[in-house]
């Protein structure tokens, strides 16, 4: 205290200065730099950004002190998607989060050094981000939400038994959706069953492209594709008007007005996203570590919308499901 009263106040100034500097610069050279970018706002993508946000933290990456966090949606438009791609890449981060198709594409074009991790890629392969899903040897890993569709064909008889025709509403630009059109396709017609497509190439598009369908199906099945997600009310209102039954992959969809679903829960495959982030972090190159899929599925029924797009559900399927909506 003696000291501190002696000492010329310019000087005491100046130190106080390079104290606060030298401590931001040990600040900057700890933290690290994790930038989100995804596709659309939706529930679904919205729970991996946030699993992927909490599995940092829960690893000792808090956002505002030793970590640089920053997400940006693209609103659903594509060429938002590659300018922010184009910026995050000019920012230089430790590692990019990339949440969906069309994002992980934009992000993947954008850099070959910089570490990007994507998340609810359908097929990684098909959209071009990894030769196969072995390590890739590139700057790119990631978590995939593929699904066994013969499982979701099994749960759409479930539903509708005698249902012959299905229709499915999806982005014929995205190429997630595409992939799971052409395997329904097959799929379907050795069950003896006939996909019908309806083409939403934007979201606006989906109740349109619902509406279409009337009189043509039995029933409605839409994958993650985005286009669908982030308008699914649309889709809702024509299935409650019309009494199609809709069955989704996306259990969040279900709480919207789908009458069920059997899918990954975003919110896990995003702590499971956030667990390869980290371990980039901490040193692994992504190139070393495989791409992976979730395995744990869950059942999502929703009673009401059954009631309302006149089906009756069996007893067994409600109680089956992890969770159901009244």
């Amino acid at each position: 205290m003696s000291y501190m009263k002696k000492m010329p106040l310019r000087a005491m100034v100046g130190g106080m200065v390079l104290a606060a500097v030298c401590a931001g610069s040990v600040f900057a050279a700890d933290t690290k730099s994790v930038l989100v970018t995804a596709i659309v706002e939706h529930p679904a993508l919205d729970a991996i950004r946030d699993g992927v946000k909490d599995e940092l933290k829960a690893e000792g990456f808090d956002a505002g002190k030793n970590l640089k966090w920053e997400y940006q949606s693209a609103q659903g438009n594509t060429g938002t998607a590659a300018q922010i791609a184009r910026k995050f890449v000019g920012d230089n981060p430790d590692v990019i989060v990339a949440i969906a198709t069309p994002s992980a594409q934009a992000v993947v074009s954008a850099t070959k050094t910089i570490p990007v991790v994507y998340s609810a890629v359908t097929d990684p392969v098909a959209a071009q981000l990894v030769k196969d899903w072995k390590a890739s040897g590139s700057n790119v890993t990631g978590i995939s939400d593929l699904l066994e569709l013969s499982k979701q064909i099994d749960l759409i008889k479930r539903v509708v038994p005698n249902a012959k025709r299905v229709g499915m509403v999806y982005n014929p630009g995205e190429a997630n959706s595409t992939v799971v059109v052409q395997a329904m396709k097959e799929l379907l017609s050795k069950s003896g069953m006939k996909l019908v497509e309806a083409a939403a190439p934007r979201s606006v598009d989906v109740g349109s492209a619902a509406k279409s369908l009337i009189g043509k199906v039995d029933v409605i099945y839409t994958n993650t594709d985005n286009n669908v997600v982030s308008a699914y009310e649309a889709l809702v209102k024509v299935g409650n008007d019309a009494k199609i039954p809709l069955i989704a992959s996306d259990t969040d969809s279900v709480k919207r007005g789908a009458i069920a679903a059997l899918g990954v829960n975003y919110y896990d495959l995003g702590r499971q996203t956030g667990k390869v982030v980290v371990r980039i972090l901490k040193g692994e190159k992504p190139g070393d570590i495989a791409s992976a899929t979730s395995n744990k599925l869950e059942l999502f029924v929703n009673t009401s919308a059954a009631r309302k797009q006149g089906v009756t559900l069996s007893p067994e399927l409600v109680e089956s499901a992890k969770s159901v909506i009244k």
